[in-house]
């Protein structure tokens, strides 16, 4: 297909970022990744795309979040996405993106990943490719262990290097208050620290296979907010302090303030924590503001990927 004689929609998709509720990480393999497994939830902040067809691909970014730093070219993760569509459409034109960005940059929740989820399910619509969830799944793993869950969304289990999806069954609404950081982390960095302390004499054991604690399902089945601050963990949280440490005075604030747990989310630096409800929540966010953090409250599981307008 080609651009000429064909009319010109214009897909709106919304994708969610996440955090990991859950996060344990298996010992560095051969080829220098890591097995994982990892609890995901969606959560109720997003990254809007519009997707038009053009003569070439060409991107725009635009956020309530400094987006300096976001690559406007082919090594983004939205137009490596949209290629991979308009490919299997056939496709021989161009895609126009416009994204605005309400995810953090390198924050740890997946707003790169959201966008590149966006771009499948806009591009898939634009171009009547008829790819199904699962279909759009197996693209996204190509381009990153996050970015089925941005499909996806909800509440889900990932294995493998995070992206072999298992839905997990989830009762009611989790409120969370996410303190965020004007200076992102290098997931890549995180992992080679996690690596440099594990090798550490006298720090930890060979980690073995990852797996999910029972405890975090149970508490999440339950909808019990307290239980699954019991259960929560993070194994690159001890890393992310270690580059930041002044990450763990904003932890410390945190379970001042009232919060039944918190963690640094996916390789960090947000710092996610749990409130009881959603008025707990909002009291939490005050209070944290009222000492300089940079917060917001939001809640999960939310939808992931999805059309809003065409």
């Amino acid at each position: 297909m080609s651009l000429a004689g064909v009319s010109a929609p214009r897909v709106h998709v919304r994708a969610p970022g996440k955090i990991n509720i859950a996060f344990d990480v298996g010992d560095v393999q051969s080829d220098g990744y890591h097995d994982v497994a990892s609890v995901y939830q969606a959560v109720s902040v997003h990254e809007d795309l519009w997707a038009s067809l053009d003569d070439a691909y060409a991107i725009d970014v635009t956020g309530d979040v400094d987006v300096a730093g976001v690559p406007l070219d082919e090594g983004n993760l939205a137009v490596r996405a949209a290629r991979l569509v308009a490919q299997r459409a056939g496709w021989t034109g161009g895609i126009r993106l416009q994204i605005h960005k309400g995810v953090p940059v390198a924050g740890g929740m997946g707003g790169g990943s959201a966008d590149a989820a966006a771009a499948l399910v806009a591009v898939n619509e634009l171009l009547d490719a008829g790819l199904s969830t699962l279909e759009l799944q197996e693209l996204g793993a190509q381009l990153g262990a996050d970015v089925p869950f941005a499909v996806l969304g909800g509440t889900a289990i990932g294995t493998g290097r995070g992206d072999e999806l298992a839905p997990a069954l989830v009762r009611g609404r989790f409120d969370w208050v996410l303190a965020t950081s004007a200076d992102g982390l290098s997931t890549p960095a995180v992992y080679g620290e996690l690596d440099r302390l594990r090798a550490l004499p006298d720090i930890a054991p060979a980690h073995g296979v990852p797996r999910v604690d029972p405890a975090v399902l149970q508490a999440l089945r339950a909808g019990d907010p307290a239980a699954l601050a019991a259960a929560v963990r993070n194994d690159l949280q001890e890393a992310a302090l270690s580059l930041r440490p002044a990450l763990a005075d904003v932890l410390r604030a945190g379970t001042d303030a009232g919060a039944l747990a918190g963690l640094v989310s996916g390789s960090g630096p947000t710092i996610a924590f749990l409130a009881a409800d959603e008025r707990a929540g909002d009291d939490l966010t005050a209070a944290l503001a009222a000492t300089g953090l940079r917060v917001f409250h939001v809640h999960g599981p939310v939808p992931g990927a999805r059309v809003v307008t065409r």
